[in-house]
């Protein structure tokens, strides 16, 4: 990297710091006139600059590297190919606008998504005035999507909370907590310092896991329960007792639209707590590390489930100790995704629907068994990916079980590092072709294609057929 203009990346960073161009300056000992120069992309970021900007403001070198706009260049191509729009650009023009004003295009994804929703309700609406003789009841049309609107906030922010993770971290350091005492050492903490009453209960109902009443302080916990389940519980309604003032202000920061949105952000922040209680950062990063980040393996030495161990390490994004970036993904069999969340440059769309071709699906074929894939999306950008089911147990005869699909997939160049990369071939030349979903994928040859991609003309011909059901015309 001899030279790289990436002047808006680095007025990003200092801006978010509330760094003046002169403070900056000095700390990187250049003049103010030549930094002035770096943002604007008159004269490039030379190594040795960088290596001072990324001592000073502790993140990583590929933070200015354009593979790390995958994602976001995704967003906004996803947002042009879409006909309400009605703009014609290519991938390039995409890609200038996403390298030169990241901010612009970020704002622009958010208020695609914001059509979206709005789009949603007025159809709801509209169909209930029609529907409805009677008129629209209250919170008729109501289609917030507090899901959506959450998962979209962690997953924006690469699933790292900075702020929290190392509030966790900080707090068991300060309780002197260990791994083998951890139940007794929360369980302490909660009836010592807050007064909770901890009663293990076995008729809370088959959907109820834990109660917390605090009018009484008494925290009802599932006999069903396993140890690692228990564990994590109490370090969730820790985290509202001891960081909600931490937990409020991070909530204000993500402007949620609905107060579901708002409880549903706090419940996420505070199982986010609980996990980088259970699992702290420095500890675990070392510890995944040395397992060359085998899930089954952690998943045995910390005693919790492989789907805890596979989200965990999706957040291991701390600038000055990062993991190998993965991204996280739970599905059912009917292709539901109910988790989603991504370290890397892998797009989900936002249009519905995933690709049949992925090994995440795979899996269901083979439960319990681990599915490796090297894949290639449209882009050219190769993946490895790793996917295994993990089911719920019914509690009592009659009573249907829980099977889902979990994959962690991160780009083949970290693959190395990555217990399951042994025995493959990382050239990436026998990848298997996938996209995003077909409503977004420009893959014209796909046998597997469901639905003709959007924004796209579809070249028909009625005395001709093809693999593919959905040709579109090239222009």
């Amino acid at each position: 990297m001899a030279k790289t203009f990436v002047g808006s990346r680095v007025r990003q960073l200092r801006t978010e710091r509330g760094f003046s161009q002169a403070a900056l300056a000095q700390m990187l000992g250049i003049s103010p006139s030549y930094l002035n120069q770096i943002e604007h992309d008159v004269r490039p970021l030379t190594v040795p600059v960088l290596l001072r900007i990324t001592e000073v403001f502790g993140v990583d070198a590929t933070f200015f590297s354009t593979e790390d706009d995958t994602r976001l260049i995704a967003e906004l191509r996803e947002v042009t190919m879409d006909r309400d729009v009605d703009v014609d650009v290519d991938l390039a023009e995409v890609a200038d606008m996403v390298n030169t004003h990241p901010a612009l295009a970020r704002a622009m994804v958010n208020l695609h998504r914001r059509y979206r929703m709005a789009t949603t309700q007025l159809a709801a609406l509209t169909e209930g005035r029609y529907s409805d003789a009677g008129g629209l009841g209250a919170g008729a049309g109501q289609i917030t999507m507090p899901h959506e609107e959450v998962r979209d906030y962690f997953y924006e922010r690469q699933n790292y909370l900075h702020e929290l993770d190392t509030a966790a971290e900080d707090f068991t350091i300060r309780m002197g907590m260990h791994r083998a005492e951890l139940s007794r050492q929360l369980a302490d903490r909660l009836t010592m310092v807050h007064g909770v009453h901890i009663v293990r209960r076995s008729d809370l109902g088959e959907s109820v896991l834990h109660r917390f009443h605090p009018e009484t302080r008494t925290l009802e916990i599932s006999n069903h329960l396993s140890s690692g389940q228990t564990v994590f519980r109490m370090a969730a309604e820790l985290a509202y007792l001891e960081f909600g003032d931490l937990i409020d202000k991070l909530v204000d920061e993500g402007r949620f639209t609905s107060e579901e949105s708002t409880k549903l952000a706090r419940l996420g922040l505070a199982n986010y707590f609980a996990a980088a209680t259970v699992l702290p950062y420095r500890q675990f990063h070392a510890t995944a590390e040395e397992f060359r980040y085998d899930v089954e393996r952690l998943s045995a030495h910390y005693m919790v489930s492989y789907e805890t161990i596979a989200h965990r390490l999706s957040t291991l994004q701390r600038p000055s100790l990062r993991g190998v970036p993965l991204s996280f993904v739970r599905v059912d069999r009917a292709g539901n995704m109910s988790k989603r969340q991504s370290a890397t440059g892998f797009h989900f769309s936002a249009s519905g629907g995933t690709c049949p071709l992925w090994n995440v699906y795979e899996t269901f074929a083979y439960p319990g068994k681990i599915m490796v894939q090297i894949a290639q999306m449209p882009d050219g950008r190769n993946y490895m990916w790793v996917a295994r089911t993990v089911e719920r147990r019914a509690r009592r005869y009659g009573q249907p079980s829980k099977t889902f699909a979990i994959g962690l997939g991160c780009e083949l160049r970290h693959a190395h590092r990555l217990v399951y990369s042994e025995g493959l071939d990382l050239s990436g030349e026998n990848a298997t072709p996938i996209g995003a979903g077909c409503r977004v994928c420009e893959r014209d040859d796909c046998p597997q294609r469901a639905f003709p991609p959007i924004g796209r003309a579809l070249d028909l011909d009625e005395h001709r057929s093809t693999v593919s059901p959905y040709l579109v015309r090239k222009s």
